[in-house]
């Protein structure tokens, strides 16, 4: 017999809803990846990589020209430098760079504040660490504010002494909101004389609409010097299935956040790492990542003008939620099974997205859906939509 070290947790819903899309021949918006391939150029660069010798273990932090592509870019766009030597690690996927971030900084009877709805592998992995997880739930949208926003009162209110760090989520999935300005002023005052460590998923951080522009912890001196900061390639060169991404942290914080990488992994796949080297030499792909989403944002909400349910507007990733209170009363999780079994469409609750998703304050009639799909995809879906 065994003792689970998360006794809460089982199969995902993201798992799930996916296999019941698959049951059922739904279309499905429900987990977060493109169903169209990545750029050709890409691929070729990784087949040339696999074909001239680049098959063995890379360096553990990853290999060199990456890292300071990396570095370049990041202090193109951020103005923060981060050496690539002592201060880039590649990882395998955003998610594996969250967990050995936080079984590197958070021990046992420390607290972790997570604001929810938030990303499901922050939570398993606090309490892998011996940790406990602070939830701090964000407001939801109004009829005043379509977005949800953090409540940074109510983040202050949840530190302690006892806290160790605190993660945050620009642009934010599962709601589409993005931080602005003011939001980093709060952390800042938040954090001013304190030991948090803040860990930053930036994973969307190329698409952000509307003309705005992504805030990065890594441009605010006062946050980076404590900060790790997340992203990922998967997202922003639609190759979801190589778990590829990075973090970016000052030399103290990085050299703890290696020594886990090396025991979680070790290193990630030599020839993904090669190509992107070389393919992240030209910005356009990522420069030209807004339009891109925006446009499949707009045609979707479009589509769904004719339906019962209420688009909320996303200003960045590529989820948008809709609101189905003119259509059921039916809890999230529900809804979403229903919407599949008998409409053909697959969705995902907002309420997975927290603590206790059966809680009432979980539970705000809204489900996400990705837009990360062909026209065709978009099109089918809308149309079943649109006779819910």
């Amino acid at each position: 017999m065994i003792t689970s070290k998360l006794p809460n947790v089982g199969t995902t819903i993201f798992t799930v809803m996916s296999q019941l899309a698959a049951e059922h021949q739904a279309v499905n918006l429900g987990q977060g990846f493109p169903d169209f391939e990545p750029d050709q150029r890409l691929r070729d660069l990784v087949t040339e990589a696999m074909n001239t010798g680049h098959n063995q273990y890379p360096y553990m932090p990853g290999i060199a020209d990456l890292r300071q592509a990396i570095s370049d870019k990041v202090a193109t766009l951020y103005t923060r430098r981060y050496d690539p030597a002592t201060e880039v690690t590649v990882t395998s996927g955003a998610t594996e760079a969250i967990m050995a971030t936080i079984l590197a900084c958070a021990h046992a009877g420390d607290e972790v504040i997570v604001i929810e709805p938030c990303y499901d592998s922050y939570r398993p992995a606090i309490a892998l660490a011996g940790a406990k997880a602070v939830a701090v739930s964000m407001r939801p949208p109004s009829e005043s504010d379509p977005y949800y926003r953090v409540d940074w009162q109510k983040v202050k209110d949840a530190v302690t002494p006892k806290t160790r760090a605190l993660i945050i989520n620009s642009p934010h999935n599962p709601t589409g909101s993005v931080l602005n300005e003011a939001d980093l002023d709060a952390l800042e005052d938040i954090v001013a004389g304190t030991d948090i460590l803040i860990i930053s998923d930036e994973v969307y951080e190329h698409i952000v609409f509307d003309g705005q522009k992504h805030l990065s912890v890594a441009q605010r001196p006062a946050l980076a010097e404590r900060a790790f900061v997340i992203s990922s390639f998967g997202k922003t060169y639609h190759v979801t299935g190589w778990k590829i991404g990075y973090c970016c942290a000052p030399a103290k914080l990085t050299a703890e956040l290696r020594k886990v990488h090396q025991f979680l992994v070790f290193t990630v796949p030599s020839i993904m790492q090669v190509g992107l080297a070389t393919f992240m030499r030209d910005p356009k792909p990522y420069q030209d990542l807004p339009a891109f989403y925006q446009d499949k944002r707009d045609r979707l909400t479009l589509a769904l003008a004719e339906s019962r349910f209420k688009v909320l507007p996303s200003a960045g990733t590529f989820f948008m939620l809709a609101d189905y209170s003119a259509i059921s009363t039916l809890a999230e999780a529900e809804f979403s099974k229903w919407l599949t079994v008998e409409h053909g469409v697959t969705v995902i609750p907002v309420s997975a997205f927290y603590t206790d998703p059966t809680a009432a304050d979980a539970n705000h009639g809204l489900v996400r859906l990705c837009f990360a799909k062909r026209q065709e995809t978009l099109q089918a879906a809308a149309q079943r939509l649109c006779k819910v």
